[in-house]
């Protein structure tokens, strides 16, 4: 059996996928480092990410398949299932060869696995939508912390941006330690760690930092954090996973 093994990230499995069909293999699983588990029975492949192999199969699921492709493989990433990419992979490659009606496929299980889970994103991004609840701080930042089963965070930064686009705001997952802050004109996912039950006006201090270091010093469009790209995907991706 063949896994290939990748860091996490969305490029990561873009490019796992990618180095599956030019080397004319057919990967068992295609799991990330942290979720694979040793076998003497596996043939173990390491996949380097590759940002211009990423592209490439990007851009091939926009042309060949859909844009509504691109937001179900988001949806399956956001879920963070240890399974993700094997769906991810086997979704594609049979959207290249069936096109745009590949959502239609419902007799196909793996097709309709990709849809539930897509569902089941959607359905709490929209229970999240409702269940933010701002406190304001004394130095005029609204803080909302939140507990989502899945990696809804860069769904519900997007709406807010445009709902309470004349507030800062920092929206919490304290389970993953990342935040979306915005400044009233750009907002960014980073990573935040800290107790959501502290008495917050006593840690006013903690969020001018924040605010110093993403906004005031730091071009939003210009920061880049390894680290944290590995957790979600390049920001040029979001675009599609909003839902009107």
């Amino acid at each position: 059996m063949i896994y290939y093994i990748y860091d996490g990230s969305f490029d990561g499995i873009l490019t796992a996928i990618y180095d599956a069909y030019y080397r004319r293999e057919t990967p068992e699983k295609i799991v990330s480092e942290d979720d694979f588990q040793e076998s003497f029975l596996i043939n173990k492949i390491y996949i380097k990410t590759d940002r211009e192999k990423a592209d490439k199969v990007y851009n091939a699921i926009e042309t060949k398949i859909s844009n509504q492709a691109l937001k179900n493989v988001f949806y399956v990433y956001l879920s963070e299932r240890t399974d993700r990419g094997t769906i991810i992979y086997h979704y594609l490659k049979l959207g290249w060869k069936i096109g745009i009606d590949i959502d239609l496929n419902l007799t196909n299980n793996n097709v309709l696995l990709l849809q539930n889970i897509c569902q089941s994103v959607s359905k709490e991004r929209h229970f999240m939508l409702g269940l933010v609840r701002f406190r304001e701080l004394k130095n005029n930042i609204l803080y909302a912390p939140i507990e989502p089963e899945y990696n809804v965070i860069g769904l519900i930064g997007q709406h807010f941006s445009n709902r309470i686009s004349n507030e800062n705001w920092i929206i919490h997952d304290v389970n993953r330690n990342i935040a979306a802050i915005y400044n009233k004109q750009e907002w960014i996912v980073i990573e935040l760690e800290m107790n959501p039950t502290i008495e917050l006006h006593k840690d006013e201090e903690t969020y001018q930092r924040l605010w110093k270091e993403y906004f005031n010093n730091i071009s939003i469009k210009n920061k880049v954090n390894p680290r944290l790209q590995k957790r979600n995907m390049p920001m040029k991706y979001w675009k599609y996973l909003i839902e009107k």
